[in-house]
């Protein structure tokens, strides 16, 4: 994966984002999204190996299209500024927790494992499962690999009260305010390029497995 050119396009595509521009640079961009697709493959192969439970996929179905939905948006811009892909369910279940990481137009390289904006009966079973099982989350959340490389899990879009019917001294009740239960972390990749990207990427996947883990037993 030619990292410097993905960045120098994205870059571009922020600065014309419009449909002329991206059209004439399409063959540029179709280029580009191969040597992405070649990444991710390497990515899952290497996350298959920790994560017997991810089941197979296809690296071309894992990679979003870089065309926004702009029928409800404010911003009409038509195209996103960065490419990104998830390892997991997307179609069949999307309440199981997915390994996910982007490249944006700023250079940054994100990685997130968990799930994001849960359907209301995983939430549900997710909260349900802190409350019954308090000891098992305060161990999640003191888990070193994840405090390590995440700095624990996000707190993005929590809730300002409990939801309704968890009271408010239960354990952990600031967490069951959560709306995501996700880790993730950024890396800047305009100074330095890892010597093997797909490894680093799934380093960070493999210190979130914990997570993973716990997500599943959860949503049983």
């Amino acid at each position: 994966m030619h990292i410097p050119a993905l960045l120098q396009f994205l870059k571009e595509l922020t600065e014309n984002n419009n449909r002329p521009w991206f059209l004439h640079n399409k063959p540029h961009y179709d280029i580009l999204r191969e040597e992405f697709i070649e990444l991710v493959g390497e990515v899952g192969a290497k996350v298959v190996k920790f994560d017997k439970e991810l089941g197979p996929f296809e690296p071309k179905k894992a990679v979003f299209r870089i065309y926004r939905d702009v029928r409800f948006a404010k911003d009409k811009s038509p195209y996103k500024n960065h490419i990104g892909a998830v390892l997991g369910a997307r179609t069949t279940d999307k309440s199981r927790p997915v390994y996910y990481f982007h490249v944006d137009h700023k250079g940054n390289l994100l990685t997130a494992c968990g799930v994001y904006m849960p359907e209301t009966a995983a939430i549900k079973k997710i909260r349900d499962y802190i409350v019954a099982e308090p000891a098992k989350f305060s161990k999640l959340l003191k888990n070193k690999s994840i405090n390590d490389t995440f700095g624990g899990l996000t707190e993005e879009d929590r809730m300002a009260r409990p939801p309704k019917g968890y009271a408010t001294d239960l354990p952990h009740i600031d967490y069951i305010k959560n709306r995501h239960f996700l880790c993730e972390t950024s890396v800047s990749l305009n100074k330095r390029v890892p010597k093997d990207l797909a490894a680093e990427i799934a380093k960070n996947f493999a210190a979130a497995v914990p997570l993973v883990e716990w997500l599943r037993e959860a949503m049983k």
